[in-house]
């Protein structure tokens, strides 16, 4: 595995697009609502990425090998749909979570991150499943340090989301970012503690857990894009991109309306 160690140059840029990421999210978060559509948000995020922030939609025409262009600049996933959900005519209603999936390019750099939005009035077990799915990401950013491990961090999430009682996608994962959308290393949100490579200062990728309200089996859709959950149970999805630093972590993808990060974390 060959991990790239970001210069402090590249830690800047990747600084700058990730903040414009999170901004996107700032941005859209009050269009968010009952009656939009899923495709009417990606128009909205796209002008707003091009026009304003002079960025790039990363996913816009994204094709790994397999796989045929993804045909929208972000992605959102709604209620069942794991990740990967391409914006088209679906309506939100009251009721709904969504996810929002926002990757921009600036100056060649990637930034990555997504939130969890909950439409109109959810139910408690939907709010839980959102808020369960924080505190894990967040539990996992926690053991981010030089010499800690990998399967440190998915050893924390996969405890906190099994231990509240939901489970884990274990065929999606984070992945180191910066000049590529996908580098290494891929981030697991599962395993043991102690396993896996160790961090080192200037590692940047993506933390970001998919937990399912039911089990974790999981399914592709004739999209040949959109992941949903086998059983039809709601899941969600957080994702922040993390530097190592020489003490610990800096996460790279925050803006004015962020959501905070929970006080409680490190007791859970």
């Amino acid at each position: 595995m060959t991990i790239q160690l970001k210069t402090p140059e590249e830690i800047a840029a990747m600084r700058v697009a990730g903040r414009l990421a999170s901004e996107v999210l700032d941005f859209i978060a009050p269009h968010v609502r009952p009656g939009i559509t899923t495709g009417e948000l990606d128009r909205l995020c796209h002008d707003y990425m091009v026009d304003v922030q002079r960025t790039i939609p990363a996913p816009l025409n994204y094709a790994p090998p397999g796989y045929t262009p993804f045909p929208k600049s972000i992605c959102t996933s709604v209620n069942h749909q794991v990740c990967h959900g391409i914006p088209g005519n679906r309506v939100l209603k009251s009721g709904d979570i969504v996810n929002l999936d926002i990757t921009v390019i600036k100056d060649g750099f990637h930034g990555d991150t997504s939130r969890m939005f909950c439409v109109g009035d959810p139910s408690i077990a939907a709010r839980r499943l959102c808020e369960v799915t924080f505190r894990a990401m967040w539990l996992g950013i926690e053991q981010v340090r030089p010499g800690a491990t990998l399967g440190d961090i998915g050893h924390a999430i996969q405890r906190f989301a099994e231990g509240s009682g939901f489970s884990i996608v274990r065929e999606f994962c984070g992945h180191g970012i910066g000049r590529r959308f996908h580098e290494e290393p891929q981030i697991l949100h599962y395993g043991r503690p102690g396993t896996g490579e160790r961090l080192e200062p200037g590692m940047i990728f993506t933390i970001e857990p998919m937990v399912n309200a039911g089990k974790r089996d999981i399914r592709e859709l004739g999209d040949g894009w959109t992941i949903v959950t086998r059983d039809h149970s709601l899941s969600a999805q957080w994702e922040h991109t993390v530097l190592v630093t020489e003490s610990g972590f800096d996460v790279l993808t925050v803006s004015e309306g962020c959501p905070a990060r929970p006080s409680l974390a490190s007791a859970a």
